[in-house]
């Protein structure tokens, strides 16, 4: 977890969100999200650069965790690929930036 220029919790997306790396991500993700406080869980997605379709699976149970506790979710500086594939999912408006 890191800390935007506002101070705003957040949680920062690694580099590489792929089938191979997508539940070691998770669980460090999860650790994260249950340190994390506030009325908004915000994913920061700048730094992805080599994602697949587990990269949305991952984003999607990281907003199903937020919504069971309670708390919003929004996913900051998504990719354009990232974008793609949520628009190709159809789940962009479950995931709002």
């Amino acid at each position: 977890m890191n800390a935007t220029a506002n101070a705003e919790p957040t949680l920062v997306l690694p580099e590489q969100l792929t089938m191979q790396s997508a539940a070691q991500a998770l669980v460090a993700l999860q650790r994260d999200l249950s340190n994390q406080s506030g009325p908004t869980v915000t994913v920061d997605a700048q730094g992805l650069l080599v994602l697949d379709s587990s990269a949305v699976a991952v984003l999607l149970e990281l907003r199903r965790e937020s919504q069971a506790a309670g708390r919003s979710f929004l996913l900051r500086y998504p990719p354009q690929r990232l974008n793609e594939l949520l628009s190709l999912y159809g789940v962009s408006e479950l995931l709002p930036t």
